[in-house]
């Protein structure tokens, strides 16, 4: 895994030193990962593909494609201050048109977009959805829209960010936006809401059906 570490610095014009700063690590520890004295940690792998489009298959196997999307349809990345993302078309759904978030996450391509968002230098999102409630008021209100990359292991969880979730409740399928914290209790996950007006609220990691971390959103004014 170390040498395809190396191989994505070089395909992206970095340099070591760029490249660790991207990941929060000193150069020398990213030259140990480089040349396989160090391992690779969760938290830098998930950067590599939550952040830089990195393809996970590839960065485990070597199989496959390096990148999920092209990064040779960016400019050069350049300066670590001055990174620019692969150009991409996000594709924007209604939940109530495909009857949820479990059925679009798993069944995408079946689904028609409303519209394509495209936004310059955005990280890699597998779509884009419109929120509903005042929960994370006024970070969010209802109408916004929000662009996530899905998630397909919980193990990958950046604690304290934002994420697009569906939850069972009374078997049914909630959908919301909130920020995840740990929990005090073992098997258990805690919601919290940008709005004070909404209590915090743990809930068993089992009731969560399809997860996504919002990575960035849209709020349009209308002017009259």
């Amino acid at each position: 895994m170390g040498e395809r570490v190396k191989l994505i610095r070089k395909k992206l014009e970095l340099t070591q030193e760029q490249l660790a700063q991207r990941l929060g690590v000193g150069k020398t520890a990213l030259s140990m990962i480089e040349t396989g004295k160090a391992r690779l940690s969760t938290r830098n792998r998930n950067i590599l593909v939550q952040e830089l489009n990195v393809n996970p298959d590839w960065l485990e196997t070597g199989k496959g494609e390096m990148f999920n999307a092209d990064p040779a349809l960016s400019a050069s990345y350049g300066r670590a201050t001055e990174m620019k993302m692969p150009l991409q078309s996000v594709p924007l759904y209604s939940i109530e048109a495909t009857a949820g978030l479990i059925p679009l996450f798993e069944q995408q391509e079946s689904y028609n977009p409303i519209n394509y968002i495209h936004i310059p230098n955005l990280p890699k999102c597998d779509g884009a959805v419109y929120v509903a409630g005042d929960s994370m008021y006024p970070l969010l209100k209802s109408g916004d829209i929000v662009l996530y990359k899905r998630l397909h292991d919980l193990n990958d969880i950046f604690w304290g960010d934002m994420y697009l979730l569906s939850i069972e409740i009374d078997g049914e399928e909630y959908v919301t936006v909130k920020y995840i914290q740990r929990a005090e209790r073992e098997g258990y996950i805690k919601l919290v809401s940008q709005n004070p007006h909404h209590a915090d609220k743990d809930i068993e990691i089992g009731r969560i059906r399809a997860i996504a971390l919002v990575k960035a959103s849209i709020r349009m004014n209308s002017m009259r």
